[in-house]
């Protein structure tokens, strides 16, 4: 699997949770709760990888206009997420924050999808994103083993991740 692939699969799989989120009703709060931790963990990870190997290897390859962009939407993810983890499910704003959680989460996947991929498709052969996937792999595996990373986002919420 390339670094792509990879996280495209991750792309489907938080969708998957956000339409299992909506198929719940108003009372299925400790569902709610735990759903919503599954997602902050997987978007957690997600944005950790992209913003510590994705983004850095493709940097040098003309697409740090698209990168900037998406450092600052992590941000914002990242600050929703900050967000639901003190907020009890049964709050009258835990759903609409989850909505807007998932509307800035679609819009990032779709920028991904129409114009970093096609771009770091074009300028990285097939090895090169297998060799970029297998570090993310390496840090997804150490995160997974950590209990609930999604608690290490609160203290990344004041500034965009640097660019390295």
């Amino acid at each position: 699997m390339d670094a792509i692939e990879m996280l495209e699969k991750q792309h489907h799989e938080v969708e998957a949770k956000f339409k299992k989120f909506k198929g719940l009703g108003e009372s299925a709060t400790k569902t709610k709760r735990t759903l919503v931790d599954e997602i902050s963990d997987a978007l957690t990870m997600h944005a950790t990888i992209e913003e510590k190997h994705f983004y850095p290897a493709v940097k040098a390859k003309r697409t740090e206009d698209i990168l900037l962009e998406s450092l600052e939407e992590h941000l914002g993810i990242k600050r929703l997420l900050a967000d639901l983890l003190t907020l009890d499910a049964a709050d009258e704003t835990f759903d609409a924050k989850v909505t807007v959680l998932e509307e800035q989460v679609d819009h990032h996947v779709k920028e991904e999808r129409t114009d970093l991929f096609p771009k770091v498709k074009k300028l990285f052969d097939k090895e090169e994103l297998t060799r970029i996937a297998q570090t993310m792999q390496q840090t997804m595996t150490r995160l997974e083993a950590e209990a609930a990373p999604r608690k290490a986002v609160v203290n990344e919420t004041k500034a965009a991740a640097p660019l390295r």
